[in-house]
Formats: C-alpha cells, sequence, structure tokens
C-alpha cells in the first residue's frame, strides 16, 4: 500500500478540513493552536512532504532556505501571501498556492460593518451602553455620518473590492476606485477609475483600502495622501497592516482630519501600535475578514484541492510558485 503523504499543518482548522486531511494524508495537526517560532516551523517540518500554513507563519528566505529537502510545497490557508518569500521557494522548486475567491463575499462583508460602524460611531454608542453612561435622548448626541448618496473611492478593485462595490451602490454612494488596470465596463458597473490614487483621495468621503501588500503598496496610506482626503472622511481597511502608516493614521484622527476608522488588519498584529486603543473614532476588529464558517471551511478544502493536484502530479489551480 502506497504510503500518504505526510502534511504540517501549523494552525487548527476548522473541523470539516482536518477530517479531510485525515483522510488523505498523515496530518501532522496542532490540536493546542499555538504559533510556531521559525526553528520549531524547521524541525517540525523533518520528515514532512508539505506544509500547510497560516499567514502567522512568516515563510522568510532564511525559513524556506532550512527546510528539509523532502518538502515539496507550501499550501497557504490565505488569499494574501506576503508571509511567503516567493523567491526562494522557486530557488527550491518548493510549491506555493494559496486560496484566493472563496473568501471576497466574507471580507466584503467586514468591509460594509466597518464602513457603517465608524460612521455611525458603534464603538462609542456600545461603550455607553455597557458602562451605563447613557443619560438621555437629545437632537444632537451622538451624530454620525450618513452613507447614503457619500462617495466612496476603493483602493484595490479586486475580487473583494468589486463586491464592496456592488454592496455599496445599495446605499446609493457614488463608486471611484484605483486599479492597477482599468476594469472593463461590465464589472466598472458605472464606478469612476482613477489612474493614480492620489486624483481619486480628493473625491473619497469614504475610503475602503482592498488592495494587497506589496512593496508597491507599503504604507500607502501615509500623511501626504490622508492630507488630499477630504477633510471628515472615513477610512477603512480589511487588506494588510503594512498599507497604512498607523502614525500618520493616528494623528489624523486625533487632529480631526479624519471622522473615524475602522480596521480589521493591522501591522505587527496582534501586538498593534497602542495609540490604536486610546481613541474613541475608531472601529477595531482581530482580523475576522474571513471568520465565517462558510468562508474558513471552502479556504480549507481550496487549501486541500491544491494540495490533491500536487500529490497526483497535476498543475495546483492557485500556484503562486
Amino acid at each position: 500500500m502506497q504510503k500518504k503523504p505526510v502534511i504540517l499543518v501549523t494552525r487548527k482548522l476548522p473541523e470539516a478540513v482536518e477530517t479531510r486531511l485525515a483522510e488523505d494524508y498523515e496530518a501532522h495537526l496542532n490540536a493546542e493552536d499555538q504559533i510556531y517560532s521559525s526553528a520549531e516551523l524547521i524541525s517540525l517540518s523533518d520528515g514532512v512532504d508539505a506544509l500547510l500554513v497560516c499567514h502567522t507563519e512568516k515563510m522568510s528566505a532564511e525559513v524556506i532556505a532550512r527546510l528539509p529537502q523532502r518538502v515539496r510545497a507550501i499550501v497557504s490557508f490565505s488569499v494574501g501571501y506576503d508571509h511567503i518569500d516567493l523567491d526562494a521557494a522557486r530557488k527550491r522548486d518548493i510549491f506555493v498556492t494559496n486560496t484566493p475567491e472563496v473568501l471576497s463575499d466574507a471580507t466584503a462583508e467586514i468591509a460594509m460593518l466597518l464602513l457603517l460602524g465608524a460612521a455611525r460611531r458603534s464603538s462609542e454608542c456600545e461603550q455607553l451602553i455597557r458602562t451605563a453612561t447613557w443619560a438621555d435622548w437629545s437632537p444632537t448626541y451622538m451624530l454620525g455620518l450618513q452613507l447614503t448618496g457619500k462617495r466612496l473611492g476603493i483602493v484595490g478593485m479586486g475580487r473583494v473590492g468589486q463586491i464592496v462595490a456592488r454592496r455599496a451602490r445599495g446605499f446609493d454612494m457614488e463608486i471611484h476606485y484605483h486599479n492597477r488596470t482599468r476594469l472593463d465596463p461590465e464589472r466598472e458597473q458605472g464606478a469612476i477609475y482613477h489612474e493614480d490614487v492620489d486624483s481619486m483621495l480628493p473625491h473619497c468621503q469614504f475610503l475602503s483600502i482592498n488592495c494587497p501588500a506589496t512593496p508597491d503598496t507599503h504604507q500607502l496610506l501615509n500623511a501626504e495622501r490622508i492630507a488630499l482626503l477630504p477633510d471628515g472622511a472615513v477610512v477603512v481597511n480589511t487588506s494588510r497592516g503594512a498599507v497604512v502608516d498607523d502614525d500618520a493614521l493616528i494623528a489624523a484622527l486625533k487632529a480631526g482630519k479624519l471622522f473615524a476608522a475602522g480596521l480589521d488588519v493591522f501591522n505587527n498584529e496582534p501586538d498593534i501600535h497602542p495609540g490604536y486603543r486610546e481613541l474613541s473614532n475608531t472601529v477595531l476588529l482581530p482580523h475576522i475578514g474571513s471568520a465565517t464558517v462558510e468562508t474558513r471551511n471552502a479556504m480549507g478544502f481550496r487549501a486541500l484541492d491544491n494540495l490533491d493536484a500536487i500529490f497526483a502530479g497535476n498543475e495546483p489551480r492557485d500556484r503562486l510558485a
């Protein structure tokens, strides 16, 4: 009987995904869901054919270079892949895959939650209830901003950005967007294209960041670009923390340049910039963009589909390297 490929699974996955893993592979699971250090990751990879990792594992060039020769694949339970050095993987002829498409709806839902929550001051309002400091109602109490009819700018009009635009049209928002390439009219759906982000920002009463983290987008939203936004704008980010200059965003929120921000992703998660916790005009979520039962199962199955293809000698659907 042919031996099953051995898979190191670095985090605890949904039950349905782990069940399928156990049926088709010899899976080394992480029942305690601890985050492995680089040294632990390399050590645990001994005798392993592939790694199923998450964005919490930093697959740097150094780590990949030290992986045992037996390792054939790094399959990521994520759509983003900034945690994996693709060039280092290519040098080792190691497959790298991700899980695109299946988390777009869930992430777009969180973007809309943040847009509404930041605009309507949901965090402040909830604290009033929880701390029993809600005293009365008045015509000018806890006034927020209305989404209906406002201008929404989207940075990154990929799968998530297009769904955010579709949901925002339900609020009669006027959609502006910046993307590396312009969409065809059918997918654009009347959205206004801006060839560069700087020309778009002055139009953005609301701004949703949905682009991947790359060297080109590192700290894309900095002090200079925040200054281009209309006074009182709202910013939300569901992409990656590295796209935002934390100090610049916090300064703009403190100064009143921005009305509010909604963030689901941060630099150095979970050790986020402490300045965010001091602000009342923020809605802060712990990276839950894809955190639905349906989506996390779909991500796991997509990762396993890629593994199945690799060990069957076929080209994986979502190959990055």
